[in-house]
């Protein structure tokens, strides 16, 4: 997944990273600043009316040669319509965040050598298949919408009987790490901990997000120059799915309401 986010944040797994910056739980309306006077932001599956709104936010988010265009944002919209969704300002309509997903099988993953490879693989065509979807591009404006988008999705991805996330992310502190560290290798600092924690902030910010799992390192994965092109493919489970049999039996409104607990992969 390329993840972006301008000023305070954005990312398309491998865009301008998106630094670690928690925000609250939301849900589906929430306030996206924090101040009497903050808008509220409202959070649905994305249709083809929304694509002005979309092309705007990826102008904002995205370098020229990294922003899909309106055929490809209207393929991921018309392919996969449940994996789909959009951030907008309640009051403005505005494109605040956006999140692109499909389903995929890890072991596409671990053999594709770039972002477009794992975004292009044959389509799985079942979902008793893989369990596992791949986050293609989440892009924001607001680190509260895209917070939103998550709290609103997990429901539906549980009543789906999705298991795990994965995406791309890239690693902003590489470039200037290295050289700081003549001699050292991408793969120690992948792995360098402070406090526990990766030392790279992209890479910091997924893990207390739940991303946890290094799946694979890649080279030339996608354009970042702080990344030197660089990207981790990194991924977690989605909360509670272990009950994936439980959850499609009962009903999603039961499932919204425990959002409080969502709001990060296990």
């Amino acid at each position: 997944m390329l993840w972006r986010r301008t000023g305070s944040h954005s990312s398309r797994t491998c865009g301008r990273p998106e630094l670690e910056q928690d925000a609250a739980p939301s849900a589906a309306r929430t306030s996206v600043d924090s101040g009497a006077a903050a808008p509220a932001v409202s959070v649905r599956f994305l249709q083809p009316e929304d694509l002005p709104a979309l092309m705007a936010l990826e102008r904002t988010v995205w370098e020229p040669h990294q922003a899909a265009n309106a055929e490809t944002l209207s393929a991921r919209i018309s392919t996969h319509p449940g994996l789909s969704i959009g951030a907008f300002c309640a009051s403005s309509g505005r494109a605040l965040a956006s999140l692109f997903a499909r389903p995929v099988h890890v072991s596409t993953l671990r053999s594709a050598s770039t972002w477009h490879e794992c975004v292009t693989a044959p389509q799985v065509e079942s979902r008793t298949r893989a369990r596992a979807l791949f986050g293609i591009s989440l892009s924001s404006v607001e680190p509260r919408a895209g917070q939103a988008i998550f709290d609103f999705f997990w429901p539906h991805a549980l009543k789906s009987g999705w298991r795990e996330m994965y995406l791309g992310s890239p690693v902003p502190g590489l470039r200037s790490w290295l050289a700081r560290h003549p001699g050292r290798t991408v793969d120690e600092y992948v792995h360098a901990r402070s406090n526990g924690m990766p030392r790279d902030p992209q890479l910091r910010y997924y893990h207390r997000k739940g991303f946890r799992q290094v799946v694979a390192i890649r080279e030339g994965y996608f354009p970042h120059a702080d990344s030197l092109d660089h990207g981790v493919i990194v991924g977690g489970r989605i909360p509670l799915s272990a009950l994936s049999a439980l959850w499609r039996l009962v009903p999603l409104s039961w499932l919204c309401g425990m959002r409080k607990w969502l709001f990060i992969l296990r």
